[in-house]
């Protein structure tokens, strides 16, 4: 999560200068030395070659500038440019988060810059994260695609679940999108039922985090077991079982809120 003392602000066209927290990205890819620091300004290419530079707020002072040049861009041996999940656990927690936001930002300026409703080519509005059209005056704001997760447990047992596309043997708990016109309660008994097959009751919300792959928030809650056989669904799960505090698989990183929810879930069982 962003660090506490992280204020947003909103400012294009922003000079960079050296005591500047720099979210640098060449493509689609963060800017970092080898041992996870960020860049400072005159490590970067030239300034007035890049796509978008803006401050998006400040922490503990600090101002926090995005910035981004094409892919092709050459950049100093002396820095790496990584994907953001490479960066999970290369940078301090409070730059991750941040690096976090200002790629959201940078995805929505480079996917909204012509007008969804005439075409035309949009305009960055200078103190707010929008981009307005100058023809028919639309106005669009960053994507946040809010998604659910659950965690179901059964005595002392939870559900746990791998997806074709997690790092081999790593399982976590349920998850899917919110689909248009549901709550978000209606996509947990939705999801669960489509996944794995069970119904549950008892759903207790649990907290939430920025998933920034590219737009997601995740809404996580966990649920008690009430019927079902688990049957995984072909092509979305790869398998599902039951699982006790003492087998239980790899889980998500120690970053993620799937593992923390993970943790809130093995702490419910061992009260009982």
């Amino acid at each position: 999560m962003l660090p506490i003392k992280f204020i947003p602000k909103y400012k294009h066209r922003t000079a960079v200068s050296a005591d500047n927290l720099c979210l640098a990205f060449i493509g689609a890819q963060l800017l970092v030395h080898p041992d996870g620091r960020l860049p400072v300004a005159s490590d970067l290419p030239a300034h007035d070659t890049a796509e978008i530079s803006v401050q998006i707020g400040s922490v503990t002072g600090q101002a926090c500038v995005l910035m981004a040049w094409h892919e092709k861009t050459s950049y100093a041996a002396s820095l790496q440019a990584i994907g953001l999940r490479a960066a999970w656990g290369l940078i301090a927690d409070s730059h991750y988060w941040i690096a976090a936001r200002a790629q959201q930002l940078l995805t929505f300026d480079r996917q909204h810059r012509f007008c969804g409703c005439c075409g035309t080519a949009t305009t960055r509005m200078p103190k707010e994260t929008a981009r307005e059209c100058p023809a028919c005056l639309h106005r669009a704001y960053p994507r946040i695609s809010p998604a659910i997760m659950v965690l179901i447990k059964k005595d002392r047992q939870l559900l746990l679940a791998r997806s074709p596309h997690f790092r081999s043997g790593v399982y976590s708990a349920l998850a899917g999108f919110v689909e248009a016109g549901e709550s978000c309660e209606e996509a947990v008994f939705r999801e669960i039922y489509e996944e794995v097959g069970v119904k549950v009751s008892k759903l207790s919300w649990f907290g939430s985090q920025s998933h920034p792959f590219p737009h997601s928030l995740m809404l996580a809650f966990i649920a008690d077991y009430v019927s079902g056989e688990i049957i995984p669904q072909e092509g979305e799960i790869e398998d599902a079982q039951w699982f006790g505090p003492e087998n239980l698989p790899e889980l998500p990183g120690k970053s993620s809120i799937a593992y923390h929810l993970i943790q809130a879930g093995l702490a419910k069982i061992a009260s009982k």
